[in-house]
């Protein structure tokens, strides 16, 4: 297994040796981000611009007018809250191909602490206009993710997070924005999910398995634009879906689930994720059972739905 971090900046250096006009502009985290993978392999299209990210984004603007396609290289936080007010006004509404590489984004960014931490970036780059927001699920998507935001000749946001986790896919994997993709399939009850939380949704899946509850598993690296008749033909004549995020339940994947199938009817909806509160420092491994996104806490509150359900 290898982690998104490192995959994207093994990505950026393979193609930035035959693109002239990839840059990439790093916030002072380079070795964290591992943008430094970029700077040793091609130190031409790195540039450090230490902690100004709001600079950064206006850099990364002005290069975009003289034709280079740049990169954001720091932490997700520090873009969708510091620098938020440059991304709206020189990216969004100009449309600039700017990308903004988001990493330890989500919950789990090691020993960073709750400062660093970032669960509301869905709701956040969802309602910005312009702009692609994806959020792959494992080391190969996100290298399929990088190859085409490459090319894009828009806005990107991508999140990336910071620990490697179990492969969903192969390296052979094709990336296709707003496409929703099944990653495991099951009949008992369907279960939606984005970025690397699919990886543990469908080990939730697999021990719902060993108490007879055979889950459907839906992959969404999308979230924005979504293919909502893709969505809803994948749904099918199911009645009750629920959705899995390492983000807020106001807003993000659950938000954007609620909106797709409030226009048919008859779908009622679960969604797990974070509660509206504040997240708090502490091992990956306590706040994702703190948080119910451990599979086996998301196996427990999809059985719980389920009792509801028949009740």
């Amino acid at each position: 297994m290898k982690a998104q971090r490192v995959v994207w900046g093994e990505t950026l250096a393979k193609l930035a040796a035959t693109d002239p006009t990839l840059v990439v502009l790093d916030g002072d985290l380079a070795t964290s981000t591992r943008a430094d993978i970029v700077a040793d392999a091609q130190p031409d299209a790195f540039i450090e611009i230490g902690i100004a990210e709001q600079n950064m984004v206006g850099m990364a603007f002005g290069l975009s007018t003289l034709g280079y396609r740049p990169w954001l290289s720091t932490f997700g936080v520090f873009l969708t809250h510091r620098a938020i007010d440059q991304i709206r006004m020189l990216v969004s509404q100009t449309k600039a191909p700017v990308r903004i590489a988001a990493a330890y984004s989500g919950l789990l960014n090691g020993s960073s602490g709750k400062t660093h931490q970032d669960i509301e970036d869905f709701a956040i780059m969802r309602a910005m206009p312009n702009i692609t927001v994806i959020a792959p699920a494992d080391e190969y998507e996100a290298a399929a993710v990088i190859r085409w935001a490459a090319e894009h000749p828009g806005p990107v946001y991508a999140r990336f997070a910071r620990d490697a986790v179990t492969p969903l896919f192969t390296a052979d994997v094709v990336f296709e924005p707003g496409k929703p993709v099944v990653v495991r399939e099951g009949t008992g009850v369907t279960l939606i999910s984005t970025g690397v939380q699919s990886s543990r949704t469908v080990d939730a899946a697999n021990l719902l398995a060993e108490e007879g509850i055979d889950a459907r598993v839906i992959h969404l690296a999308t979230l924005k634009p979504l293919d909502e008749k893709a969505l809803l033909d994948l749904i099918g004549e199911e009645d009750h879906v629920i959705t899995v995020e390492e983000h807020s339940r106001i807003g993000g994947l659950g938000g954007l689930v609620a909106e797709v199938v409030s226009e048919v009817g008859g779908i009622r909806l679960t969604r797990i994720g974070l509660e509206d509160r504040w997240s708090e420092s502490a091992p990956n491994d306590f706040l994702l059972d703190k948080y119910g996104l451990s599979p086996e806490r998301v196996a427990q509150s999809v059985k719980a739905s389920l009792h509801v359900t028949a009740r």
